[in-house]
C-alpha cells in the first residue's frame, strides 16, 4: 500500500523504531504476566488453546486457505482507513495476493492486518450480537474454543505470509514495522485478556505495562 519512504524519512523511523523497543519489552513483560495471573481462569484457557491447537493442526496438515486469510487482511486495511476517516475506493483479492485503495493511509492502516485479528474481532461480535437475544453462558465455551481457533488463524498465518516478504513492511521499513506490529500486538492482548478472563482490569494490565517499560528504561539508564 505504500511506496519506499525517502532516506530522511526512513532513518527517522529507524530512530522511532529505536525509542518503541523498551516499550515493546515492557508490554510484552506485561503480557506474560497478565497470562501467569489469569492462568486459573480454565473456563476461558482451556477451549481457548483447544481451539488454538485444533487450528494448528489443520494448518499443518491441510492447504493453506490464503483467499480467506487475504479477505481479512485487505478488509482490515480497510476497517483501519474508515476508523481515520478514510473511504475505500477499490478492493482486489485472490489467494496470491490483494489490494486496497483507500483516501487515507498512516503506518497503522498499512500495518493494522498484522496485529489486529479480524476474524476473531468478528467472531466476538457475532457472539455479543447473539447475547442481545440468547442467554449465551451455556455456550460460552464453544465462543472460546472458535476464539482460540481464529486468534491462533491470524497468529499462524500472519507469520507465514511475513516469512515471504511484504511490500507493506518494505514500505515502513522493516524495523519501523516489526517494533509497531510488536507493540501494537502486545496492547491488544493487554485489552483483550483482561476482558475475555475477568481476573485483572483493563488498567491494571495497562498500568502493568508501564511499570515494566519504566523498569527497563531504569535498567538501560543504568547499564549506560
Amino acid at each position: 500500500m505504500t511506496p519506499s519512504l525517502p532516506w530522511h524519512r526512513r532513518v527517522l523511523r529507524w530512530l522511532f523504531a529505536l525509542l518503541l523497543f523498551p516499550f515493546c519489552v515492557g508490554a510484552s513483560w506485561a503480557v506474560v504476566d497478565l497470562i501467569a495471573a489469569t492462568g486459573s481462569a480454565l473456563h476461558f484457557w482451556m477451549p481457548f488453546l483447544a481451539g488454538a491447537v485444533c487450528w494448528l493442526v489443520v494448518f499443518f496438515s491441510l492447504p493453506k486457505p490464503m483467499w480467506v486469510y487475504v479477505v481479512g487482511h485487505e478488509l482490515t486495511h480497510a476497517l483501519w482507513a474508515m476508523l481515520f476517516g478514510g473511504r475505500v475506493r477499490k478492493i482486489k483479492v485472490s489467494s496470491t495476493g490483494g489490494h486496497v485503495v483507500v483516501t487515507k493511509s498512516n503506518s497503522l492502516i498499512v500495518l493494522a492486518p498484522y496485529f489486529f485479528p479480524l476474524y476473531a474481532v468478528v467472531w466476538t461480535g457475532l457472539f455479543l450480537v447473539l447475547g442481545l437475544w440468547l442467554d449465551t453462558r451455556r455456550i460460552l465455551p464453544g465462543f472460546h474454543l472458535g476464539l482460540g481457533a481464529a486468534y491462533s488463524f491470524h497468529l499462524s498465518l500472519t507469520i507465514h505470509v511475513l516469512r515471504t516478504g511484504q511490500p507493506d513492511l518494505r514500505g515502513e521499513g522493516w524495523l519501523f514495522s516489526v517494533m509497531l506490529i510488536w507493540f501494537a500486538h502486545a496492547m491488544v492482548l493487554l485489552v483483550a485478556l483482561p476482558a475475555l478472563t475477568h481476573r485483572i482490569g483493563v488498567p491494571t494490565a495497562l498500568g502493568w505495562a508501564l511499570d515494566r517499560t519504566v523498569r527497563v528504561l531504569g535498567e538501560g539508564m543504568r547499564w549506560r
